[in-house]
């Protein structure tokens, strides 16, 4: 499994961009980033979404990538997300107000967009991928709106994306019982100082993620993205120092990894 990182940042400046991977070349998790870091002929590509949760830093470029690519190919672009997050981002972002509804143009028999809606922890295929079918498992994780992290298994190696979340259990289970798990990304925001706006908004801190990672007894990477952009230098410093005994790096934004 090849996974591109397009942005790895839980927020927005001209170094920092916002949440979305690339895996092999065809399946995005998450669209903070798609069209500012993909050429057209790349977004063209791009034919599965998954969306984790419906925050502007994991949804923003979704509408612009689907108007690059109108018209380019004969399918629908698949989007996939779990039902309470698929009504979200059909209300808020393919609603003709903030955006045209692209699951009826150029009209509701042949639309540009088609959903299609993941049930917790039920297996489901993408085929058709250079590295071969990859398969996706959503679990809910624990942040203040309905959000799914994913087990993406490709070839025999599993990797898990925890997506935003605060303090959690059943993802962690997971990880524990997949056993042929690679790596793990999951977030760190903010720094301990803030750790009450951590907790009100269910984010995790340095010293929040050091209790997080207790929970996985697996000796497998963990890479950390989510930082939040003001704060980018105070976190590398006290992620530094909170976790040790165990591989912990930041996800580099524009570097592929292979699992």
């Amino acid at each position: 499994m090849d996974l591109r990182v397009l942005g790895s940042f839980g927020g927005d400046s001209p170094t920092c961009r916002m949440t979305s991977f690339l895996i092999d070349g065809v399946v995005v998790v998450d669209a903070g980033a798609i069209t500012r870091a993909l050429t057209i002929d790349e977004q063209r590509r791009v034919r599965h979404v998954l969306v984790s949760h419906t925050h502007m830093d994991h949804t923003a470029t979704l509408p612009f990538l689907i108007e690059n690519i109108f018209g380019t190919h004969p399918d629908p672009v698949s989007i996939y997300c779990a039902k309470r997050v698929l009504g979200a981002v059909r209300r808020h972002l393919f609603n003709n107000d903030t955006w045209p509804d692209f699951t009826r143009i150029p009209d509701h028999l042949e639309p540009s967009v088609r959903f299609h809606e993941i049930v917790a922890e039920q297996p489901f295929e993408i085929s058709g991928l250079p590295g071969g079918d990859l398969e996706v498992t959503a679990v809910p994780v624990n942040h203040i709106v309905p959000t799914t992290g994913f087990v993406l298994r490709q070839a025999g190696s599993s990797i898990i994306f925890t997506s935003d979340t605060g303090p959690t259990e059943r993802i962690w289970e997971v990880a524990n019982t997949t056993p042929d798990l690679r790596a793990v990304i999951t977030e760190c925001s903010f720094p301990n100082r803030l750790q009450a706006v951590a907790d009100i908004s269910l984010h995790l801190t340095p010293a929040t993620l050091a209790i997080e990672l207790a929970k996985l007894h697996r000796d497998v990477p963990v890479l950390i993205y989510h930082f939040k952009p003001p704060y980018v230098d105070e976190l590398r410093s006290e992620l530094a120092s909170a976790v040790t005994g165990r591989w912990i790096e930041e996800l580099v934004q524009d570097r592929t990894y292979s699992f």
